[in-house]
């Protein structure tokens, strides 16, 4: 019996509307080059990762010029497959590479946003999770107290923190179960949340803080500094 490989697949068919740049998010430089040019680089390091699948858009102008940047693109193939949503994006991007997996190898999905990933955090998921029989993701337990928004933008409610984790990526999950559980779920934002409407639930492993998700413009600073190792 063949032991499980690791793939990772990374949707990249936004375009990032609320980072008010004239180039999808995915493609903004921080430190030197583009954000998904560091997802890139951070997993075809990785030993633990048999290769790595990316998700474009069909019309996506700027990924050729990403990939040729790469030390070795063959540890990377772009799926010309990204769909409105990621949860299409995902799901076209695991049925494009259904000859190379088996239902029983891992597929870890990170965000293109998330430049801030470390081989560490990789090598942490995949050895906590390598033998659940569900899977899991990274997330960072919530420190802020948390308010809920009522009328003109005054506190509804306090809500406790107590439990409360933020979930991050890659959120990691056999091949198998993934596809099903996005093929029969209606709209879900993570790949975890397609997993917990089965039924199951994921193993929540801490990630770090440094692993954000570069939303708005000001997070590009954030993540240079991040990237640049001054804090």
């Amino acid at each position: 019996m063949n032991l499980p490989r690791y793939f990772a697949l990374i949707p990249a068919a936004g375009v990032g509307a609320r980072m008010g740049e004239k180039i999808p998010k995915q493609y903004v430089p921080i430190a030197g080059k583009p954000m998904l040019r560091h997802v890139l680089d951070t997993f075809s390091s990785a030993d633990s990762i048999a290769h790595t699948f990316v998700v474009a858009s069909a019309e996506d102008g700027y990924i050729d010029a990403t990939m040729a940047a790469l030390h070795d693109s063959s540890y990377v193939t772009v799926l010309r497959v990204g769909g409105a949503t990621r949860h299409q994006s995902v799901l076209n991007g695991l049925h494009a590479m259904r000859e190379m997996v088996d239902d029983e190898d891992w597929v870890l999905v990170h965000d293109a946003a998330r430049p801030g990933l470390s081989i560490t955090l990789i090598d942490k998921l995949i050895n906590i999770l390598r033998d659940d029989e569900v899977g899991g993701l990274l997330a960072v337990p919530v420190v802020d107290t948390l308010k809920r928004a009522g009328e003109k933008g005054r506190v509804d409610q306090t809500v406790a923190r107590d439990r409360l984790w933020a979930a991050q990526t890659p959120q990691m999950f056999r091949y198998g179960l993934l596809r099903r559980a996005l093929e029969q779920a209606v709209a879900v934002t993570d790949e975890a949340s397609a997993i917990e409407a089965l039924g199951l639930q994921p193993k929540l492993v801490e990630g770090d803080a440094r692993n954000f998700k570069v939303t708005l413009p000001h997070d590009v600073a954030l993540a240079e500094l991040y990237l640049k190792g001054f804090v």
